[in-house]
């Protein structure tokens, strides 16, 4: 089995900014916070506002991006993404795991060992409601009605509010985001390939774990690739773009 292992280099030419690029994701905070501070459970919990204002205006702008010619290459492909924009199933791929989650979609606020049913996100009818992105007051007003946070605690509820579903920096993997599936598919892989991402993310290291101790071939694509000093790695300097494009020229 090939198993991809994919990141934010994959959808970077579907007008998505990668993570740690001048424009990523978790290079843009708030005017008081980190991205690392704003993307947490104890966040939400305890200024859900100024969470939900950012996790709207930095990511749900995204919704509509389409998939570009790597997500339609990899549509038949076994692949983890880290990635939450969702552009993997709107390519029609059937065997993936968003192992972060996906912005298009939402759960009940729960503890984290719970599993819980994921459902649409109500981004359209907050856009419907406050069309201009520009108005906090307003915006922040209307994300806190709509994902329902207490109006006496200004805190979310248990299973009753809720929650944007993507994986935050102080949360773990659970099986709400398939990780024994990963696990399964990690285990049962004879070839990785890394794709669009660095390893300084869990998953990419659990992966790059499973590989070793599996003797599974690897192969990394990065325009700039860090030598992880480990034998039988085939190293890909190039895009994601340019290694699926080299793959079909060669098939």
């Amino acid at each position: 089995m090939e198993l991809y292992i994919t990141g934010a280099g994959v959808s970077s030419d579907s007008g998505i900014p990668t993570f740690r690029g001048s424009d990523g994701f978790w290079t843009i905070g708030s005017k008081n916070y980190t991205p690392q501070e704003m993307a947490t459970r104890t966040m939400y919990k305890n200024n859900p506002g100024q969470f939900l204002l950012w996790y709207y205006k930095r990511f749900v702008k995204y919704r509509n991006a389409k998939p570009n010619k790597v997500h339609e290459y990899l549509v038949d492909k076994y692949l983890i993404t880290q990635n939450i924009d969702g552009l993997d199933f709107k390519a029609g791929n059937k065997n993936y795991i968003a192992i972060h989650g996906n912005l298009h979609k939402t759960t009940l606020y729960h503890d984290q060992n719970d599993i819980v049913e994921i459902q649409d996100a109500p981004w359209d009818l907050i856009e419907k409601e406050c069309p201009d992105i520009n108005d906090n007051t307003k915006l922040k007003s209307i994300l806190l009605d709509i994902f329902k946070v207490s109006k006496r605690t200004y805190m979310p509820e248990k299973m009753k509010s809720l929650k944007p579903f993507v994986l935050l920096f102080d949360e773990f993997y659970t099986d709400n985001y398939k990780i024994n599936k990963a696990y399964e598919w990690m285990n049962s892989a004879t070839k990785f390939i890394f794709l669009g991402t660095s390893f300084s993310v869990n998953i990419t290291a659990m992966a790059l774990e499973k590989a070793i101790n599996n003797n599974a071939k690897v192969e990394i694509v990065d325009p700039k690739p860090i030598n992880l000093n480990i034998e039988n790695v085939i190293y890909h300097k190039m895009t994601a773009l340019e290694f699926i494009k080299s793959k079909k020229i060669n098939s």
